[in-house]
């Protein structure tokens, strides 16, 4: 706590990009009057210093996943898992990108015309990942858990209007792969999220969030591809023995 008193707002979003979003969130610039200390930012705008200080310590302090044993879940869980967690990212982060995206791309546009490119593969995952998660959410979860009750109870599956789980499962895998190669060319695009020698702050938080969000899409990916859909496949070959 001491530590981020001595330092500046533009120094703690360097170091930490996701505290950029407690600013922003604030009203605070920590680009271009990235020099002020919290303490400085906290008394201009009537908010309460050691809260400030305790909201930028909290951000970015989520529990790691990395080393859960998914495949070890009940299938239900996980399902309920990607939809709280991964669709909930996505729903949050796409509206922050984009004001972002779009801030860079006045400001700094016509020196970095890349960021136009960029703009508009994201804005055009944002729309088609919306699409995506709601499909998924409305049919496909609600059949692996109707699966498993079926499963559970010994009875058989009621007939759905798409027939057999595989024929949603691979318009899902299809789709997964279209923002697959969308966000390998913003990868491109965007030298792998460098930012820049003449990137500023807003710049460089804009890149990490894009970094971000990449990864957790394929974490996203990775749990339904390899995980919940063979078990959902599995589990209807299951049932209808």
């Amino acid at each position: 706590m001491e530590n981020l008193m001595t330092k500046n707002i533009g120094e703690i979003v360097a170091q930490n990009y996701r505290a950029a979003q407690i600013f922003k969130d604030h009203k605070i610039d920590f680009c271009c009057k990235g020099n002020r200390s919290v303490q400085e930012v906290a008394h201009k705008n009537n908010l309460d210093t050691q809260q400030l200080l305790n909201e930028i310590e909290k951000v970015g302090q989520e529990a790691n996943d990395d080393h859960i044993d998914f495949n070890s879940w009940p299938i239900d869980l996980l399902a309920d898992y990607i939809e709280k967690k991964h669709h909930r990212y996505v729903e949050t982060q796409i509206p922050i990108l984009n004001q972002y995206l779009t801030k860079l791309c006045r400001v700094h546009g016509d020196r970095h015309p890349e960021l136009l490119e960029i703009n508009e593969h994201f804005n055009k995952s944002a729309g088609e990942l919306a699409i995506h998660m709601k499909k998924e959410e409305l049919i496909v979860f609600p059949a692996v858990r109707k699966m498993l009750q079926s499963k559970q109870m010994g009875s058989a599956m009621p007939n759905m209007h798409y027939g057999s789980i595989k024929n949603p499962i691979q318009t899902m895998m299809d789709e997964h792969e279209n923002e697959g190669d969308r966000f390998r060319i913003i990868a491109e695009l965007s030298n792998s999220y460098s930012p820049p020698s003449d990137a500023c702050n807003t710049y460089k938080v804009a890149f990490a969030l894009l970094s971000e969000f990449e990864r957790d899409l394929h974490k996203h990916i990775h749990l339904e591809n390899n995980i919940l859909f063979p078990k959902a496949i599995a589990m209807e070959k299951e049932i209808n023995v």
